[in-house]
């Protein structure tokens, strides 16, 4: 009986400690946890392999494979992921991790290499929790903000600054430059790129983009309504899918203000107005821009989408039929762009010679298409393509005169030279990609 005594003791002792635990813990939920509660789950880490130079020096120089590492956000709960395109460029194979442990394979779905903005999608059997949005328009210097992501690759870290600055320009390298964004002290490591910035309330007011090198306790994020209007356009169906509703809208109090309905436009054809207010697309709600495309995706050219827009009279229900967005002719660049995945244009003699004085002239890289043969090579934007096999490429012609011997001759793989800053960086393009 003793000992049946004392066993009953210990579990009614533990009882009573998990009591005064679960009231601890109520009195412990601050507004700071509150907010990583209502957040966490919409955060994303991100991991995969990209290349980068193997040297310092001015010769030829391989690429390299090296890990890296970042966070996004989920922006649609089809599985949509903002993030920072410096995360995911040059990643062969990008994998997210979910904040439920789940890892799974992205693929990229646009980008913007000038802001450094990406979107990702991964599949979605549910629906995923999408990030609250809130507004970088009324932010104070001295606010508490959180930084939420995957430091030095310790997932879904937490840390807690304040505003230190507004409308900053930091350069963080010769390549990449950042204007007009939030500074912070929040620590902002390596892997916190692509994560949110967050008020105390647990809205997203900013996207981690950089750390200034040298420096301790000092962050940058790019302002969320500028970063929205660059994902909007990144979301964009006629971007994505080649489908066109004709509408031009900027943000508005009470829904989505209708800024411009171009004449001949699918919007104009179903009778919306300038003025007109949407507040509703489907079944979706409308807050922003952004929802407007969100509401977009998915669907296809001769459809009908209900829109709810309101007007002085009250609210009327227009059905805006959507129309295939017109094809562009195929021209020389349209080629280059769809062969080898590159846009380029041509540089004076003299600036390359500046740079590198043993080449004669070069094509500065413009744009490099997602899943392309150079986006696979790693060759990215700012890049100047200075000779493709044995051939200098001065103009375009030159691209095009290679393209055409790697048909005749069979000629196999494709060596590149790039030039990076001073430094001349190689790799090669296969044959089968080439002539696909």
């Amino acid at each position: 009986m003793q000992r049946v005594w004392v066993v009953f003791s210990v579990v009614a002792a533990l009882g009573l400690s998990t009591g005064v635990t679960s009231q601890a813990t109520e009195t412990r939920r601050t507004a700071i946890v509150r907010a990583i509660e209502s957040t966490r789950d919409s955060v994303v880490n991100i991991h995969g392999q990209k290349l980068v130079s193997g040297g310092d020096d001015e010769s030829a120089t391989e690429l390299r494979r090296v890990n890296g590492m970042g966070t996004g956000v989920i922006i649609d709960a089809r599985g949509y992921i903002a993030t920072n395109y410096h995360v995911v460029e040059g990643v062969r194979r990008i994998e997210v991790t979910l904040a439920s442990g789940r890892t799974t394979t992205a693929t990229l779905v646009s980008h913007d290499p000038r802001t450094d903005l990406a979107v990702i999608k991964i599949p979605a059997d549910t629906p995923l929790p999408v990030i609250p949005m809130g507004t970088s328009a009324d932010l104070m210097i001295g606010e508490t903000v959180l930084a939420l992501g995957n430091a030095y690759g310790y997932e879904h870290t937490v840390t807690r600054g304040i505003i230190s600055a507004l409308h900053r320009s930091v350069e963080v390298n010769r390549t990449q430059r950042y204007d007009d964004l939030i500074q912070t002290d929040a620590s902002i490591t390596p892997g916190n790129s692509g994560g949110p910035l967050l008020t105390i309330d647990g809205q997203m007011i900013g996207i981690n983009v950089a750390v200034r090198a040298g420096a301790q306790g000092i962050g940058f994020a790019i302002p969320i309504d500028r970063a929205l209007v660059v994902i909007t356009e990144l979301l964009s169906s006629e971007r994505l899918e080649r489908t066109w509703h004709g509408i031009v809208t900027r943000g508005g109090t009470d829904g989505v203000l209708v800024e411009l309905v171009p004449p001949e436009s699918p919007a104009a054809n179903s009778g919306l107005l300038a003025g007109d207010v949407i507040k509703q697309i489907g079944d979706q709600p409308v807050a922003s821009p952004l929802d407007v495309e969100r509401a977009m995706l998915g669907r296809r050219p001769g459809e009908s989408v209900p829109l709810t827009v309101g007007r002085p009279g009250g609210e009327v229900r227009i059905d805006l039929l959507l129309a295939a967005a017109k094809a562009r002719m195929l021209s020389k660049e349209d080629r280059c762009w769809h062969e080898l995945g590159l846009k380029v244009e041509t540089q004076p003699a003299g600036r390359v010679q500046k740079l590198q004085s043993r080449y004669r002239g070069g094509l500065l890289v413009t744009d490099v298409r997602d899943g392309g043969p150079a986006a696979d090579q790693g060759i990215r934007v700012g890049d100047i393509l200075v000779g493709l096999h044995v051939w200098e490429t001065i103009t375009v012609d030159n691209v095009m005169y290679v393209l055409e011997k790697s048909r005749e001759d069979n000629l196999g793989q494709l060596k590149f030279y790039v030039l990076r800053g001073r430094e001349t960086l190689f790799g090669h393009l296969t044959s089968d990609t080439i002539l696909r």
